[in-house]
């Protein structure tokens, strides 16, 4: 993996929305790592070792261009690209890794991605469930956290930033072993039904 792209929306009025998990959690690995990210044309970027993180400034449904562009001045191939993003149908505190192919699942980040890339890439999907009866699914994406949320959405950007961690060190069949089956509302320390 060459690329790790942390997908959302920038600006501070969708800072820590339910879309902008992507970023939460490649901002986790900069810190971790001690970088910071610098401002681009189309996107934040920085690196550590041999890896590159992004966060796209063109909006999420417009994501596609910057990684396009990052891949073709860096020579990166589809599948050395990690794109991390939000995912209506898993709850929170759940994680999914996918391999590479398929269609978008309806996110339209995602979608945008595929048009200009093909779809031979991973995804790590981060769960932040479905909204409720009276609220619209676009509505819901761009929601903050609920502070009774906040610890467990806290572990789960952690787990996420460890599978990524064990993705890059051992592959990616070890980092879907792991975090596929993890259920995160069960761990002490958090609320557990939400």
């Amino acid at each position: 993996m060459k690329l790790v792209v942390g997908l959302g929306n920038p600006g501070p009025s969708y800072a820590r929305t339910r879309h902008n998990v992507g970023f939460l959690v490649v901002d986790e690995l900069a810190a971790r790592h001690g970088v910071r990210f610098r401002s681009g044309q189309d996107a934040d970027t920085t690196h550590y070792d041999a890896i590159r993180l992004m966060k796209p400034t063109t909006m999420m449904n417009l994501s596609g261009r910057p990684i396009l562009a990052a891949m073709a001045l860096n020579g990166i191939a589809p599948s050395e690209v990690l794109v991390i993003h939000d995912d209506l149908d898993l709850p929170l505190g759940r994680l999914r890794f996918k391999a590479g192919g398929g269609g978008s699942g309806g996110a339209r980040g995602v979608e945008n991605i595929i048009a200009r890339i093909g779809s031979d890439f991973p995804r790590l999907k981060l769960g932040i469930g479905r909204p409720p009866q009276d609220r619209q699914a676009r509505d819901w994406v761009l929601s903050h956290f609920s502070e009774g949320e906040a610890p467990l959405l806290e572990l789960t950007i952690g787990s996420a930033v460890e599978a990524v961690e064990l993705l890059l060190r051992d592959g990616l069949d070890a980092a879907m072993n792991w975090a596929n089956g993890l259920n995160l509302s069960l761990k002490e320390g958090t609320e557990g039904t939400l």
